[in-house]
C-alpha cells in the first residue's frame, strides 16, 4: 500500500511493545499522524505524539481521547493493541484469582474503555475503523494453558463482533487481529527454549511471526482497502489454525 492512511489520525495503544512500535512505523509510512499510548512514558516509539495512560482507569482514558481530538482536530482509527501475558498465568487448576482478574482488567476492560471513549470521536468525524488485538488462542485450545490470557482474548473477539454489528450504520468498522506466536521480548521472557520448541512443531511455516507482519495486517484492517470488512477476526498465524499434521522439512 502507498498512502493508505493519508491524512488520518490513528491512536495506537501498547505503542512501546513490539507490535505497537512496528504499527507506529507502518502507519506513519502510510501517511498517518500516529498517537502512541502506553502505561509509562516512552519517547522512542517514533510516534508523532505520545501519551502515558493507565488504560484501566476510565477518567484517564476519557481524557486521552479528548486530548488527542483537541490537539489533532480529529480521530480516524484506533488500534487497541495494549495487553499483558503474565508468567504466573497457568492452568485453571492452579490459577490465582488475582492473576485472572488482573489479566482481564488489562486485556478486556482497557479495550472496552478505549472503544467507549474513542469511538465517539470516530463517529463525530463521519466514521472510521477500529482494530482490537486478540490472539490465536481465542479460538484454539492449548495443553500448556494460560487460562486468563485465553479468556481475555476470547472476550476481545466477542466484544469486537458485537460492536461491529451495533456500529455498522454509523460507518464504524470493528475488526480483530489475532496473531499467532510472535517473536518478541514478551515471548522471550515467557517461554524457555524447550517451550518455544514445543510450540514451533505446530507452525507449518516453521517460524514465529514478526511484529512487522502483524502491523501490516492491522494496516489492511484500518485502511479503506478493507472498507467492506467488519466483525471479522483476521488470524495471522503462519497456518497454525489450518494445520492437522505439519511438514517435517
Amino acid at each position: 500500500m502507498t498512502g493508505a492512511l493519508d491524512g488520518k489520525v490513528v491512536v495506537v495503544t501498547g505503542a512501546a511493545g513490539a507490535i505497537g512500535r512496528a504499527a507506529v512505523a507502518v502507519f506513519k509510512r502510510e501517511g498517518a499522524t500516529v498517537v502512541g499510548v502506553d502505561l509509562v512514558e516512552a519517547d522512542d516509539t517514533g510516534a508523532d505524539d505520545f501519551v502515558a495512560c493507565d488504560l484501566t482507569a476510565e477518567a484517564q482514558v476519557a481524557e486521552l481521547y479528548v486530548g488527542v481530538s483537541r490537539r489533532h482536530g480529529r480521530i480516524d482509527a484506533l488500534f487497541n493493541n495494549a495487553g499483558v501475558a503474565l508468567a504466573e498465568d497457568a492452568s485453571v487448576l492452579r490459577e490465582e484469582l488475582e492473576t485472572f482478574e488482573r489479566t482481564l482488567r488489562v486485556n478486556v476492560s482497557s479495550v472496552m474503555l478505549c472503544c467507549k471513549h474513542g469511538i465517539p470521536h470516530l463517529v463525530a468525524g463521519g466514521g472510521g475503523a477500529v482494530v482490537n488485538t486478540a490472539s490465536l488462542v481465542a479460538s484454539m485450545g492449548s495443553a500448556v494453558s494460560q487460562i486468563a490470557y485465553t479468556a481475555s482474548k476470547g472476550a476481545v473477539v466477542a466484544m469486537s463482533r458485537e460492536m461491529a454489528v451495533e456500529l455498522a450504520r454509523k460507518n464504524v468498522r470493528v475488526n480483530v487481529l489475532s496473531p499467532g506466536p510472535v517473536q518478541s521480548p514478551m515471548l522471550s521472557a515467557l517461554f524457555s527454549e524447550d517451550e518455544v520448541a514445543r510450540r514451533m512443531v505446530h507452525v507449518p511455516t516453521g517460524r514465529f511471526g514478526t511484529a512487522e507482519e502483524m502491523a501490516e495486517a492491522a494496516l489492511y484492517l484500518l485502511s479503506d482497502a478493507s472498507s467492506y470488512v467488519t466483525g471479522h477476526e483476521l488470524r495471522v498465524d503462519g497456518g497454525i489454525s489450518a494445520a492437522y499434521v505439519t511438514p517435517e522439512d
